[in-house]
C-alpha cells in the first residue's frame, strides 16, 4: 500500500489521484491540513524535510514533487502503458509537457494568484503577471495545434498534470475560451481521464476555501 499525503484542493495532488486511478493503484490517503500546520509536525518533516504536498511513501522510499511522483508511478506500475511509452522520443515529448506545466503554465498561476491568496500580507493583482498567464495559454494553444492530446497521438500522463492545472484556472475564473485548441483539448480530457469528478470536487473545495479572498 502506498501512503499518499495530500489535500484534495491542491492541483498537483489531484494530478496524482487521477493518474493512480488510471493505473489501478490503491492509495492510502492521508490528508495534510496546511492551514493547521500538519506539514510542519516533526513526524511529517521526518518523511519530507521540505514539508510539502503531495508526498508519496512506498515502503521505506519517500518522494515529493508531483511530476516526479507521476513519473515514478509510471515507471513502476505503468510498464508497457501508453500513458508513458518506452520510446525515448515519445517520453521526451511527454517530459517536455510536464516541465512546461511545471515551469510555465502552473508557474504563471503561482506568479499571479499566490500573492493575492497565500502571502501573509496580501498583495494586489499585478497586470504584468497576468500577461504571463496569457502568454502561457498562448504557448499551450500552439503546442496543441492539430493535436487531440498534449503529447502525441494518445492520452499520456502529461494530460493528467495539465488537466489538474487548467481546471484550477477555470475554477479561479480565468477565461481561456479564445484559445480554441486548449478549449477543445480540455473538453476532451475531462471526458477521457479517469477521476475527473474527484478532481473537480477538489477544485470546488479550493474555490470555497481561498478564492473568496480575491
Amino acid at each position: 500500500m502506498l501512503d499518499f499525503y495530500y489535500m484534495l484542493y491542491s492541483a498537483p495532488c489531484r494530478s496524482i489521484l487521477m493518474t493512480a486511478k488510471a493505473l489501478g493503484i490503491e492509495l492510502n490517503k492521508k490528508q495534510v491540513d496546511l492551514d493547521a500546520g500538519d506539514h510542519l509536525k516533526p513526524e511529517f518533516v521526518k518523511i519530507n524535510p521540505q514539508h510539502t504536498i503531495p508526498t508519496l511513501v512506498d515502503g521505506d522510499f519517500a518522494l515529493w514533487e508531483s511530476r516526479a511522483i507521476l513519473l515514478y508511478l509510471m515507471e513502476k506500475y505503468g510498464k508497457n502503458n501508453s500513458l508513458y511509452p518506452k520510446d525515448p522520443k515519445q517520453r521526451a515529448l511527454i517530459n517536455h509537457r510536464l516541465f512546461f506545466d511545471l515551469g510555465t503554465l502552473y508557474q504563471s498561476y503561482i506568479y499571479y494568484y499566490y500573492p493575492q491568496l497565500f502571502e501573509e500580507v496580501k498583495k494586489p493583482a499585478d497586470p504584468e503577471n497576468f500577461k504571463k498567464i496569457d502568454d502561457a495559454f498562448s504557448s499551450f494553444n500552439t503546442l496543441l495545434q492539430g493535436q487531440k492530446y498534449a503529447a502525441g497521438e494518445n492520452l499520456t500522463v502529461a494530460d493528467f498534470a495539465l488537466l489538474a492545472t487548467v481546471s484550477t484556472f477555470e475554477v479561479t475564473g480565468y477565461v481561456f475560451g479564445k484559445y480554441t485548441n486548449v478549449t477543445n483539448w480540455y473538453e476532451n480530457a475531462k471526458k477521457e481521464i479517469p477521476g475527473w469528478n474527484e478532481n473537480w470536487e477538489g477544485c470546488l473545495i479550493y474555490k470555497k476555501l481561498y478564492l473568496s479572498q480575491l
